[in-house]
């Protein structure tokens, strides 16, 4: 492999590409099952509730909807989680993104040390808080993969690149994406309309997915910095919490009846419930062979 920046194709289309060619093996993979029940290959994390960027494709940029607010994610959530899942012996994939930027969060390293005895971590993140000191301390703990979104332009590649060389962090640690591009070429990004929440770029007519079956419920989950749990993580306004956390174990969230609901409709292409109504995610990028067995099962 040569130097990172080297292999980044510097366009828009093949990046998305490459980025979900990398994910399938984790997110496709045979599921793993506890009482007879698929468990999720994928639980994405939202750590902290603040965003140091406002993009324009991203619901952070109107703070009517999405504020900074910084709540954040406390450790007695942590260690609860821990618990429920290693009690039900899940050895899936975490991934630390969701509604704000994770680098804010500064109790990272206990919670990926902590999470990481389960499975892997990956962390996303747009790269602003980052410095040598930081890309090292994280390559030592046990995150798996870094994803750095460039959002300004090709010379962060320059940067990121000098940033690991410095650190002398192996290249497969990290993945770059090019974000930088214009409403013409989508920003560079698989755009979605976030349930309803933004329009710009090039979204696809929500009207033409009212029928389309979606895999989501069956393979991941969303999870908040309060505990609260969704559907994934499209519903950026949080209109359904399935459960919280803290109130329930995370098997009975996963398996619970809000969830059934929402994952019988949309296993049949049925997307009239809200926030699945108005959305226009394509559903079917990754957990197919969660969703054969979800099929199976209902």
């Amino acid at each position: 492999m040569g130097k990172i920046g080297d292999n980044l194709q510097l366009n828009p289309k093949e990046t998305i590409r490459k980025n979900i060619i990398r994910k399938k093996p984790i997110l496709d993979r045979e599921p793993q099952y506890f009482k007879g029940i698929p468990l999720p290959s994928w639980i994405e994390l939202s750590l902290i509730d603040s965003c140091n960027r406002a993009c324009t494709f991203c619901p952070r940029v109107d703070e009517n909807i999405a504020p900074n607010t910084n709540h954040k994610m406390e450790r007695v959530l942590i260690d609860k989680l821990y618990k429920d899942l290693n009690d039900i012996g899940f050895n899936g994939a975490f991934s630390i993104c969701g509604y704000g930027e994770p680098l804010l969060y500064k109790d990272l390293e206990y919670l990926t040390n902590k999470l990481g005895q389960l499975g892997q971590i990956e962390i996303v993140t747009n790269g602003d808080p980052l410095n040598e000191k930081k890309i090292e301390k994280i390559y030592q703990s046990k995150v798996s993969q870094l994803v750095i979104s460039l959002y300004d332009g090709p010379e962060q590649i320059i940067l990121f690149n000098d940033m690991m060389k410095k650190a002398n962090i192996p290249e497969n640690f990290i993945t770059l994406r090019d974000r930088w591009y214009d409403p013409t070429l989508d920003y560079g990004v698989k755009l979605t309309n976030r349930t309803g929440t933004v329009s710009v770029g090039n979204q696809p007519e929500t009207t033409n997915y009212k029928k389309r079956i979606c895999f989501y419920t069956s393979y991941q989950i969303m999870i908040d910095w309060d505990g609260n749990t969704y559907l994934c993580p499209q519903d950026w306004q949080r209109r359904v919490s399935l459960g919280n956390i803290m109130q329930k174990t995370f098997f009975e969230i996963w398996n619970g009846q809000m969830m059934k609901k929402y994952r019988k409709k949309l296993i049949n292409g049925n997307r009239d419930l809200s926030p699945c109504k108005n959305c226009n995610a394509d559903g079917q990028v990754y957990g197919e062979n969660h969703y054969n067995a979800f099929k199976k099962i209902l």
